[in-house]
Order: structure tokens, then sequence, then C-alpha cells
């Protein structure tokens, strides 16, 4: 209602989310390396997670269900949220090819050696805002692990220098929702010790982000440094700014997220893989540049 495109948004998603997985989404989870996934953990709080393994580790036995065989990544909190019958959201990203694909589904089954998930919906994503990178394998070290409340300089780097982040939102039986934003970095504009902002940008119109966050403003986010292999979570509460002079910092942006955090985790080294940076999307070319909003 309040962005005007409910009868369009309501058209476009009868059409597009099924509750079973195309032929061609089955075969794509199988050839990644990476699953991102939001999660709710006891206390109600979303958080987003990644899991990695060589191509394969994501196989289809059916069109309503996806196997996941590997371990999570140590102090992971998708840990505290996946047991049977937790509801998660599942965002498939290919950053060579920009492909993107989200599954929403109920975990059917959850060991030591991976978790299966039961499909309730599944659809497919326009590329908009992802940067294209390669990915080159190798051995790390046990990563080191920190956590906190209040956002310290290694913290506020990272998110500084960050050209993509995944957010995770929940409402009530609708379950968790996974989700991408990509920005030139400077998109990321830290306010101070528990505060940044970013630019939310015209998207497939399905409102699945912003939706769930105006009903339910607590989220969780996921910030990747490419490079090094670290991996930063964060627990936040949203504020959507939707109109006003804050909007004018950031072209190209619809409505501004501005979120408080309360609790980060930050593992670093934690990839067994870096990715090569090879272009941003030409989405970004209708957006500006901000560097210098970042303090």
């Amino acid at each position: 209602m309040r962005v005007g495109v409910r009868e369009r948004t309501e058209r476009q998603g009868r059409r597009m989310i099924v509750d079973f997985m195309p032929d061609q989404h089955r075969e794509f989870y199988n050839q990644l390396p990476t699953l991102f996934l939001a999660s709710v953990d006891e206390s109600g709080q979303p958080w987003a997670s990644v899991v990695v393994g060589k191509p394969g580790f994501v196989t289809s036995p059916s069109s309503r269900d996806l196997k996941v065989c590997a371990s999570l990544l140590p102090h992971d909190p998708l840990a505290n949220g996946l047991k049977q019958g937790a509801q998660l959201g599942l965002l498939g990203l290919e950053f060579h090819t920009r492909r993107r694909n989200r599954m929403n589904g109920v975990v059917a089954q959850a060991n030591a050696e991976g978790f299966e998930i039961r499909v309730v919906q599944a659809f497919g994503n326009c590329p908009q805002y992802i940067q294209k990178r390669s990915m080159t394998w190798h051995e790390r070290s046990t990563p080191e692990f920190k956590t906190g409340s209040a956002m310290n300089g290694e913290v506020k780097a990272l998110m500084k220098s960050a050209d993509t982040f995944f957010i995770a939102t929940s409402y009530d039986e609708h379950g968790a929702d996974m989700s991408h934003r990509g920005g030139k970095p400077g998109f990321v504009k830290v306010e101070d010790e528990h505060t940044f902002v970013t630019p939310d940008f015209r998207g497939n119109n399905h409102f699945n982000t912003i939706g769930n966050l105006l009903l339910n403003p607590k989220a969780g986010l996921l910030f990747l440094d490419f490079e090094s292999g670290d991996i930063l979570y964060l627990a936040v509460e949203t504020e959507i700014v939707w109109e006003g002079p804050e909007l004018k910092t950031f072209e190209g942006s619809q409505r501004l997220l501005r979120f408080k955090v309360s609790e980060w985790r930050l593992l670093k080294g934690a990839f067994p893989f870096t990715w090569d940076f090879i272009e941003y999307s030409p989405n970004l070319r209708l957006t500006g540049k901000w560097d210098s909003f970042s303090s």
C-alpha cells in the first residue's frame, strides 16, 4: 500500500512463487559452493548465516526437498535455530554469473552431517546489484572468534569497505526470509558504535524484506570480507526511513534502512576460499558514490 504497487506485486507473486523447485533451480543449488540462510533463534532474533562446501554439497532428492551435507562453521548462530520444524530462508547466489534463487522452507531433519529442508516457497530473483566475482579454494587455519555489542574499529572497517551484505528477516507464521543487498563501497554508512545506515534501491517489487521489517524490525545481517575470509554476523533492530533530506545522501535510493546493533560476532579467516573481484553490477550506474560518507 505505502509504495503504491500492491496489485502488481500480488499478480507477480502468484505467477512467480511456487511450492516446489523447478528442475533448473534444483540443478543450480547443486553447483554452488555456498548457501546463505536465514534462521530465528529461541529469543525470536533472526540471523543470517552461510554454509560452504565443494559443489555438490547441496542436492535435491525431489522437487520439494533440499539436502545440505555440510557442518556449520564454528560459532555460527544458525546452530541455535537448526532443528526439526524450524523455518529457514535460503538464498542461492552464484557470483560469477550473477544468478540467484530463493527458497523458504521447514527443516525436516538435522544432524551432525547436515540437514534437509522441505520446500514451502521457491522463486527466482533478478541479478540486480550483484558484484561479479570468481572463486579460488585454499586451506585456512582455525578461525579466530570475537564478539561484542558496541562495534569496534575492526568491525566498522569491514562494513565500510563492503559492497555486499545479506539480510535475514522473519514474521511469525510466515517464517524466515533471506535476501541480498549490494552497492558501491561506502553504501554502508557507520554513524556510531551501535548504528549504521544503508540505501534501499529499487528491487523486484516482491517486498519480502521490507514487508517483514514493517511487521518485525528485528533482523540479522551477514558481511563477508571476500579477500581475508572474515565473516561478520550482526543482530540488529531496523528503522525504515521513508522520506526526508537523508535520502539525498544516497543517490538512487528509494528509502533508507537504519540498523541498531545489539550483538556482533566476527569469525576471522573462516572461508576456505577467496573471491577475486571482476566487476560491479551494471545496475549501480544509476546510483552514486558515497565513500566520503563513511565515518
